[in-house]
Parts: structure tokens; C-alpha cells; sequence
């Protein structure tokens, strides 16, 4: 766990330079935080095939036949390789005949580009605050 705790730091790292924000909370989670929401889902990981390193993970739940699918993340130096399509895919096929949601940063044109690359349809935005909105999509 703790490797994915850092994983999740270097993965969001840039989000946080383009939201000029370090306070976020992938980069501010702790590993007890981390621990509990991994303890009411399913938690998936790629690891690189000659160093066995974790470079990829994606979390999800669900709630009345709705999986929320959280932190999909990819190792900046592992990017654009189709790890994150294989990931979404693969937790996908854990769940049948079931809604999955998830939202990304709506200045975020790259993750917004996989999802609807990947058959979701935006749905809603919300504003957190002046310089942070969220999209939310559905499959």
C-alpha cells in the first residue's frame, strides 16, 4: 500500500501544478486514509514486467448498483501507453450490468479524452471553487 500511496502522489503531482495547488487530496492523503476506503472496494494495480514496480492503479465501489470508479492513475513516466485504458477496462469487467461514475478536473483534457475515448458521456459539472470544476461522467 504504501507504494501506491506514493504512486498516487507522483501520478497527481502535476495536477497540482496546474491547479497551483498542493492542498489537493490525492497529495495530501495518508496511508490510514488510503487503508480505509481500500478496505470498502476493489483496488487494481499494473506493475512494470522487468522491475515488478507498481506503475498504474485504479480504485473503485459500489453503492446501489453504481461503481464509482476513484483514482485511476498512471506513473508520469509510464504515460500514454495504454495503461490507463487497460486499467479502466479491467475494473470495469469486475462489475456487470452496473452504472459506472467518476469525474476528473474539467481543465483536464488529457483524462477527459480517455473517458470519453472509452464510452463515458459527461453528465454534470460542479464548481468547487473559483479555479476548480469537476466533470462527472457515466457508461
Amino acid at each position: 500500500m504504501p507504494e501506491i500511496l506514493r504512486l498516487q502522489k507522483s501520478a497527481f503531482l502535476s495536477e497540482a501544478i496546474a491547479l497551483n495547488n498542493h492542498n489537493i487530496e490525492p497529495l495530501t492523503q495518508t496511508l490510514e486514509e488510503m487503508e480505509k476506503v481500500f478496505a470498502r472496494g476493489i483496488v487494481l494495480k499494473k506493475t512494470d514486467e522487468k522491475t515488478g514496480e507498481i506503475v498504474g492503479s485504479v480504485r473503485a465501489r459500489e453503492e446501489n448498483d453504481r461503481v464509482s470508479v476513484m483514482k485511476l492513475m498512471v506513473r508520469p513516466d509510464f504515460q500514454n501507453k495504454g495503461i490507463g485504458t487497460s486499467l479502466l477496462k479491467e475494473i470495469e469487467s469486475l462489475y456487470e450490468n452496473k452504472t459506472f461514475e467518476l469525474f476528473t478536473n474539467a481543465k483536464n483534457e488529457k483524462n477527459m479524452r480517455l473517458y470519453l475515448k472509452n464510452g463515458y458521456r459527461e453528465v454534470k459539472r460542479t464548481k468547487e471553487s473559483d479555479d476548480l470544476e469537476f466533470a462527472h461522467f457515466e457508461k
